[in-house]
């Protein structure tokens, strides 16, 4: 008899294509090995567990109320077992401001940043930026993923900016650093790969990420020296462990002046046809189906 597979897909968060698109991908790739079925995380949820009865919970779901432990602490009530990190590493890694404190503390290099209000007038904010970090800046939302909300901002730009963002009452601005974006997959405690990206666009946005008319370039392996490579990888696996990790994840990091930037870590990378966990690892001699495979088995009750 086939085991039992329930994806969950979809979502309200700002990713829910995304996560729809990876969920889709997930069933074609082991529809075959399992009885898999794909269910949105809504008011019917627990009615669609109990009726299932799945062996492992996949979780397919991005952004808010899917990777940032909520829908992780519902599964442990639960007593099923799911895919990727639990509910406190969900959380932290989620959390910009609280991840990036535990990489400072751990002597991770990342850029420095400040939490802002988004009701600030111009010279407020100015004033506080110019001391705190100068221009330009990056402004993000302290809760998402997939870079939404994310704006390279200038002493002229930053408050019709900030204004986007209007619905969170708090931000984080951070150094903007130049350079090449890198990023690191590992999958479990095993470092997994490396891939360069060089987007067209103004940096690897949303669009970036997930639109091939934007035709952002992959470029795998990295040209960087094997003493780099080395470097970066470590520092991923660092991150991975800091944040108490499980299963996959992906670290996004800026190389610039010989110095790798960790931006965040990702502890439910997409899995779609431009996602780049799949990409690294295929270069690696790990089909979809191995992944994903590999995500399944790797499940437990307690994360």
């Amino acid at each position: 008899m086939k085991k039992r597979i329930l994806i969950l897909g979809g979502g309200i968060s700002g990713e829910r294509s995304i996560s729809l698109k990876t969920a889709k991908a997930v069933k074609n790739s082991i529809k075959k090995k399992y009885n898999c079925r794909i269910v949105e995380p809504d008011e019917n949820l627990t009615r669609n567990i109990d009726r299932f009865s799945p062996h492992v919970v996949f979780n397919a779901l991005h952004g808010r109320f899917g990777e940032d432990g909520f829908i992780q602490t519902y599964l442990e009530s639960k007593g099923v077992r799911y895919t990727h990190s639990g509910v406190l590493s969900s959380m932290m890694a989620m959390d910009k401001e609280i991840s990036k404190k535990l990489f400072i503390k751990n002597k991770i290099l990342t850029p420095k940043f400040q939490k802002i209000r988004t009701n600030l007038n111009k010279k407020e904010v100015i004033k506080l930026l110019k001391k705190k970090i100068k221009f330009p800046v990056v402004i993000k939302p302290i809760n998402e993923g997939s870079s939404l909300g994310v704006y390279i901002c200038n002493e002229k730009n930053i408050i019709k900016n900030l204004k986007k963002l209007k619905a969170y009452d708090e931000i984080l601005v951070e150094e903007f650093i130049p350079g090449r974006e890198i990023q690191v997959a590992i999958l479990g405690k095993k470092k997994l790969g490396a891939i360069e990206l060089r987007p067209k666009r103004k940096f690897y946005d949303y669009t970036a990420k997930y639109s091939s008319k934007a035709k952002t370039k992959h470029i795998i392996p990295v040209n960087i020296k094997p003493k780099e490579h080395q470097n970066v990888m470590n520092i991923a696996l660092k991150a991975h462990r800091v944040l108490k990790c499980r299963g996959v994840t992906r670290s996004d990091f800026k190389f610039y002046n010989g110095k790798f930037y960790l931006l965040e870590t990702n502890t439910q990378p997409g899995m779609t046809n431009l996602s780049l966990v799949p990409e690294i690892a295929l270069y690696h001699g790990m089909n979809f189906f191995s992944l994903i495979d590999w995500i399944i088995k790797d499940a437990s009750k307690n994360r």
